[in-house]
C-alpha cells in the first residue's frame, strides 16, 4: 500500500482531473439528503433526483414523513427499486428522528447508524455534505479505485475508510470520496480506461498490467504453405466413346 504522501499526491492529481466532484443527489437540508441517500441504494442518483422533488413537496420534514403509510409512500418511490423495503426504512427513519431527536438529523455517526435504513456509508454522506462533519463514504467505486491504485488494501469498506482517513487530513475526507466515486464512474470502470487516467503512472494496477504486456512473448507467425498449382486440363486428349 502506498505511503500517506503518495496518497495525497495521487488525490491532488485526481481532484485536478475532476474539479466538479460532489454528490449528485439533489437536496436542500440534512433530512432531504438522508432520505435521498436511502433511496439511492441499488438505484442511480439521476433516478432518485427524478423522484425527490414531488416526495419532498409532500413530505418536507421528518414529522410529515413519520405520518405516512407504506400504501401512500410506495407509489412515489416505486421507480427507485426495492420500494417496499425503502418505504419501511424511510418511515422508520422519520419516526425515529421524531421520537429520539426532535425531528432533526443528528450530527453524530453513532446516532445516525441507529436509524432504520442507515449504515455507515449513508451516515458519512450526510455528515460530510449536509452537516459539516468530516466523513469519508466508501461505496463500490471507492473500493475498486482505491484498491486498484494502491492507496488502500482491503475489500472491507470500514477498513478502507480507516486507511484513507489515516493518510489524509479530515478536511479532505468528503472531497476524497466524491473524487474517487466520480473517477470510478467516468474513468476507472470495471473495464478501466487507463489511457484517460491522470494517475496511471502512479497506479499499481496499470503498472502490473504494463509489466505483463512488456514480458509477454510475441506470437510467432506461422509460415503459410505454398499453394499448389492446379493441374490444367489443357492438352489432355479426351477418349471418345463409339456411338451405338
Amino acid at each position: 500500500m502506498k505511503t500517506a504522501a503518495d496518497t495525497r499526491q495521487i488525490l491532488d492529481l485526481l481532484e485536478a482531473q475532476h474539479p466538479d466532484a460532489d454528490t449528485e443527489l439533489h437536496y436542500q437540508n440534512a433530512f432531504q439528503l438522508l432520505t435521498a441517500t436511502i433511496l439511492s441504494a441499488q438505484s442511480t442518483d439521476q433516478g432518485v433526483n427524478m423522484v425527490t422533488p414531488a416526495l419532498f413537496t409532500r413530505y418536507p420534514d421528518a414529522r410529515s414523513l413519520a405520518k405516512a403509510t407504506p400504501a401512500e409512500l410506495e407509489p412515489q418511490i416505486h421507480s427507485t427499486g426495492f420500494f417496499r423495503q425503502k418505504s419501511k426504512a424511510l418511515i422508520g427513519m422519520a419516526r425515529a428522528l421524531v421520537e429520539h431527536h426532535g425531528g432533526e438529523v443528528p450530527a453524530k455517526m453513532e446516532a445516525l447508524v441507529e436509524l432504520p435504513g442507515v449504515g455507515r456509508k449513508t451516515a458519512n454522506v450526510v455528515l460530510g455534505h449536509a452537516l459539516g462533519v468530516p466523513g469519508l463514504p466508501v461505496d463500490r467505486h471507492v473500493l475498486r479505485v482505491s484498491n486498484r491504485i494502491g492507496i488502500a488494501e482491503s475489500d472491507d469498506p470500514v477498513l478502507v475508510e480507516q486507511q484513507l482517513c489515516a493518510a489524509l487530513p479530515p478536511d479532505r475526507w468528503t472531497r476524497t470520496s466524491d473524487t474517487l466515486i466520480l473517477h470510478g464512474r467516468r474513468i476507472c470502470n470495471p473495464t478501466p480506461r487507463c489511457e484517460a487516467c491522470a494517475v496511471s503512472g502512479l497506479c499499481d494496477y496499470f503498472s502490473a498490467a504494463d509489466t505483463t504486456r512488456a514480458v509477454r512473448p510475441k506470437p510467432t507467425k506461422r509460415r503459410k504453405a505454398p499453394k499448389r498449382k492446379a493441374k490444367s486440363s489443357r492438352g489432355t486428349s479426351r477418349v471418345r466413346r463409339p456411338r451405338r
